[in-house]
């Protein structure tokens, strides 16, 4: 462990601190971001993101590769970061502008899923809403549990280690989704008779009215035109005492971001019209900001909800 990885962590694994090493040297000016993030994630965070590390590796990846992924979302967030305050709209705004480029591009998409789950644990807002999920999530529940975008697959699996449910469904529109999250479950041991993953569009599926014990959508709404028929689809597939976890962003721009929610009463209004209600929330300004703040000047705010049928 070089000097740099263990002043950030007095504990940091030695997988961990191999990419942070990596990270700081291909951008140095990145080094007090992640010190910081760091200091923040506890000692099992830590573990869970160094065994992610060495499914990574026992899948031939590199850090080198690892660390050019993570650094990737942070270069493209930043681009479009720059973009948003000059034009205050994304970039983009229908699924064909970006379809081809992220969602059916298998280079880019692996860049994506594997930067992502990083970013899960190395920005503090990312971690945050995964906290905020594993601590609402009904470990005794049991049932049918339904994720809409399992992405790289680390919430999924996580459902599935840690709580009761019987049978796990997950739906997600990029093949090269599918098949990560396959691998990690795969990876980690967990139950291969209780899951299925369906690669196809969320809105297209032939799935039961009232036959979800839980329902999970993480970052979907604002990476959509018409988050109100996720939402609606979702109150349909739920049943009445379904678990509902639903997060997305406001002023959050990324290249695959085209649908921009300005703040979270328009969320709340959109759950009320879809038949849903807020139980609990939580709403993550940016880094050093108030909630205020961020709205007023146009910085990302993360947001989590735990929705039930009205």
């Amino acid at each position: 462990m070089t000097v740099q990885a263990a002043s950030a962590h007095a504990a940091t694994p030695e997988n961990v601190a191999a990419l942070i090493d990596k990270v700081i040297e291909d951008n140095p000016m990145h080094r007090n971001f992640v010190t910081r993030a760091l200091a923040n994630v506890t000692a099992a965070e830590l573990a869970h993101l160094d065994a992610y590390i060495d499914f990574c590796k026992q899948k031939g990846l590199t850090i080198d590769y690892l660390a050019e992924c993570y650094l990737t979302i942070v270069g493209d967030t930043l681009r479009e970061q720059i973009y948003f305050q000059k034009h205050k709209k994304y970039r983009y705004s229908t699924f064909a502008e970006i379809g081809d480029s992220v969602y059916f591009n298998e280079e880019y998409m692996s860049f994506y899923m594997y930067g992502l789950a990083i970013t899960s644990y190395l920005w503090p807002n990312h971690l945050d809403l995964f906290r905020f999920f594993r601590e609402t999530l009904p470990a005794a529940k049991t049932g049918k549990y339904l994720e809409i975008g399992p992405g790289h697959g680390y919430f999924f699996m996580t459902a599935m280690e840690e709580s009761k449910f019987d049978t796990f469904t997950g739906v997600d529109i990029s093949e090269t989704s599918i098949a990560q999250t396959r691998a990690l479950i795969d990876h980690f041991g967990a139950d291969k008779n209780s899951f299925d993953l369906l690669c196809m569009d969320f809105l297209k599926t032939d799935l039961p009215e009232n036959g979800f014990d839980a329902v999970v959508m993480g970052e979907v709404l604002e990476h959509v035109e018409q988050p109100e028929l996720f939402l609606k689809q979702i109150a349909r597939l739920a049943n009445k005492d379904a678990h509902i976890f639903v997060s997305t962003c406001i002023n959050a721009p990324a290249v695959d971001h085209i649908y921009l929610f300005n703040n979270p009463e328009e969320l709340a209004k959109m759950f009320d019209a879809c038949g849903l209600r807020i139980k609990s929330q939580l709403i993550r300004p940016y880094e050093g900001k108030t909630e205020e703040e961020s709205l007023a000047q146009l910085l990302p705010i993360n947001v989590a909800y735990v929705l039930e049928k009205k």
